[in-house]
């Protein structure tokens, strides 16, 4: 079993991660403005062993491992507050709360104990990370350097006020996006601009390549992570990144050819064919290469689009144009959002900017929000399915998710709901419900890695 971390108090902020330690000018607090000046002193009366919090691993962890949290030492039926909160790379502070109460014996295991209301309600052993909401409206946890943590402090209230509890007990872990022995490797091989992630010991492994959506850029969380699970996994950066074009205008499928035979001719990589896996407009590319390229036996696509969006697909001297945008159908929610759902014109109606997936002896796993209101991803995923069958390939695999939202992440990522659009330049929403949504994620996460490991076998 797994060491126990417990921090008692008091504690002293001096000895908190630098980051987090308030200015020395202002009154000691922590994150939440709790002063030690000001900190109520512990009531008198009979002495009694000291309130501990402990976590499961202890001190650190993945960000994708489920993490058990548990409060001893309190009074029978003793009603508390547990809050979280965590600042990400940009210090903006996301925060939760859940009010919980003791069992007869001054216990709380949140692996059994529901939450009576705050953040979220219900057994939710893991609703502290996944329900974490930004002080700054509109605003996306990402993370960008996989070589360093998350640090999240927990924190335990007497009572159920969130903000005027007496504090009884205090913890900090760290959560990793680089699990323990995976190699970090740059790559900068002819046009290919990417991170190439491989497990501890020497492969070959089966061999994946990682594509995000519109926000451009090298993101390494998720290769990072999935390499942890006995995968190769190349994150694959196409625009907007080093010397790579700075728009999405056009895109190549040269550069992702180049990206797929460098992966096949890594030592450390088994053949005969590979795996990719895309969210978002990297869905769409996803579906193009595997439409285009040769040497891709499996394809995740998450959310994806089958229609060619915002720029034109090359190929040779072929090319699939992108739909049109039908601006008198975008919406306006009550919140000032735009609502872009219905904004994209069919392929069924353009047919030029269908991709044209017949083409590909690929095998598909479509992962569908059904709450996605970036675009109509389960309407594209039965469409690709059907001119698939039309053609006499393989059924793909469809997974529905009702009340999930566009951006699907690894486990525990909190909902990003709403948020700029590079595309449209505007604050549209994305969907999905928070508790929802982050079961999606977790069931999405153990799917895929199925599904690799299916297809494509394991290490040699």
């Amino acid at each position: 079993m797994a060491a126990t971390l417990s921090l008692i108090l008091p504690f002293v902020w001096e000895a908190a991660p630098r980051g987090l330690r308030p200015p020395r000018s202002c009154p000691v607090t922590n994150q939440w403005g709790w002063s030690k000046r000001s900190r109520p002193r512990p009531l008198p009366g009979k002495l009694r062993d000291p309130t501990t919090l402990s976590l499961e691993p202890a001190g650190r962890s993945c960000w994708d491992e489920p993490l058990r949290i548990a409060v001893r030492g309190l009074t029978p039926e003793q009603p508390v507050t547990l809050r979280t909160a965590l600042s990400d790379e940009k210090a903006v502070l996301f925060r939760a709360h859940a009010r919980y109460r003791a069992d007869a014996g001054g216990e709380l295991d949140l692996a059994r104990a529901p939450a009576l209301g705050g953040s979220f309600a219900g057994l939710e052993p893991m609703g502290l990370l996944w329900a974490l909401e930004p002080d700054r409206p509109l605003w996306r946890l990402l993370k960008r350097d996989v070589q360093t943590p998350f640090v999240l402090e927990l924190e335990v209230l007497d009572g159920h006020e969130p903000d005027g509890g007496r504090l009884l007990a205090r913890a900090v872990h760290e959560r990793h996006f680089l699990p323990p022995g995976v190699r970090r490797v740059p790559v900068r091989a002819g046009r290919v601009r990417a991170t190439l992630f491989l497990p501890l010991e020497p492969g070959p492994y089966p061999g994946i390549i990682d594509l995000f959506g519109v926000g451009g850029g090298l993101l390494e969380y998720r290769a990072s992570l999935l390499a942890g699970k006995g995968f190769a996994v190349m994150a694959l950066a196409y625009y907007n990144y080093d010397d790579l074009p700075k728009g999405m205008d056009t895109m190549r499928m040269e550069y992702f050819e180049e990206a797929v035979n460098y992966l096949l001719s890594h030592p450390e990589v088994k053949g005969p064919g590979i795996g990719l896996f895309g969210i978002s407009k990297g869905g769409e590319l996803g579906l193009a290469m595997a439409s285009f390229l040769k040497g891709i036996t499996a394809a995740v696509i998450i959310n994806g689009s089958v229609a060619a969006v915002g720029g034109t697909i090359y190929y040779k001297d072929e090319s699939v144009p992108p739909v049109s945008i039908l601006k008198d159908r975008v919406k306006m929610t009550k919140d000032g959002l735009m609502d872009i759902v219905d904004g994209l014109q069919s392929p069924l109606v353009e047919s030029k900017s269908f991709i044209p997936v017949e083409r590909s002896d690929t095998t598909f796993l479509f992962l569908v929000s059904q709450d996605d209101h970036n675009w109509k991803s389960e309407f594209y995923a039965n469409e690709a399915s059907k001119r698939l069958q039309a053609h006499g390939k393989e059924k793909p695999q469809i997974i529905c998710y009702a009340e999930a939202g566009h951006y699907i992440e690894p486990p525990y990522f909190p909902l990003c709901k709403a948020g700029i659009h590079l595309l449209v330049s505007a604050n549209i929403t994305f969907g999905g419900e928070p508790k929802a949504h982050a079961m999606a994620q977790v069931d999405v996460w153990q799917q895929l890695q199925a599904f690799f490991h299916k297809q494509l076998g394991d290490k040699n």
